[in-house]
C-alpha cells in the first residue's frame, strides 16, 4: 500500500510517500500545498515528527524504516550518506575513497543525484573537494540552509 503527503518545512514543502511500511521517497515540492491534517499511514507520521524534530533543532539523527531502491553502487552511496554525521561534511571524493573506489567521485555525485530520500539520507552534507557548495535537488541555497541548520556553516 502507497501513501503520500505533503509537509510543511523552513526549507518548503517537503513530499513524502512510504511504500509497505516503509519512507520511499522524500523530495523537495515548492509547488505543492501542505496538508493540512496529519499523515494517516504511520511512517508519513513518523516522518513528519522527525522533520518538524530534526528543524526545530531537537533531533539530529532520523530512525525511520527506509527503502529507497536503487542497487548496487547507489545504495552504497546511500547507505554511506545516511552515516555522515549532523553537522558535518564530507566530499564527492572522500565519500569514494570511503566506498573503497576512490576514481568514483563522480559517480558518487550521481547517485547524490538520485537519492529518493533527501534530508533524511543527507546528500545536503557532501559538498565540492573546495568546500564549495556544488549540485542539489532542492537548490543551493536549500543545501546552504540546510548545513546552516546544522551549524556547518555561519548564516
Amino acid at each position: 500500500m502507497t501513501a503520500s503527503t505533503v509537509v510543511a518545512s523552513p526549507i518548503g514543502p517537503l513530499a513524502l510517500t512510504a511504500r509497505d511500511g516503509h519512507l520511499v521517497r522524500l523530495a523537495f515540492a515548492p509547488d505543492a500545498a501542505p496538508d493540512t491534517a496529519a499523515p494517516v499511514d504511520a511512517v508519513l507520521r513518523r516522518a513528519a515528527e522527525q522533520l518538524d524534530a530534526y528543524f526545530a533543532g531537537e533531533l539530529q539523527t532520523f530512525d525511520l524504516p527506509l527503502a529507497p531502491g536503487g542497487a548496487g553502487f547507489q545504495r552504497a552511496v546511500w547507505d554511506a550518506l545516511a552515516r555522515i554525521p549532523y553537522g558535518t561534511t564530507t566530499s564527492y571524493g572522500a565519500l569514494a575513497r570511503r566506498l573503497g573506489r576512490p576514481e568514483a567521485s563522480r559517480a558518487v555525485g550521481a547517485a547524490n543525484a538520485r537519492n529518493p530520500i533527501a534530508v533524511v539520507l543527507p546528500c545536503h552534507r557532501v559538498i565540492g573537494a573546495d568546500g564549495g557548495l556544488t549540485g542539489f535537488g532542492g537548490g543551493l541555497e536549500t543545501k546552504r540552509r540546510l548545513l546552516v541548520h546544522e551549524g556547518v556553516l555561519l548564516a
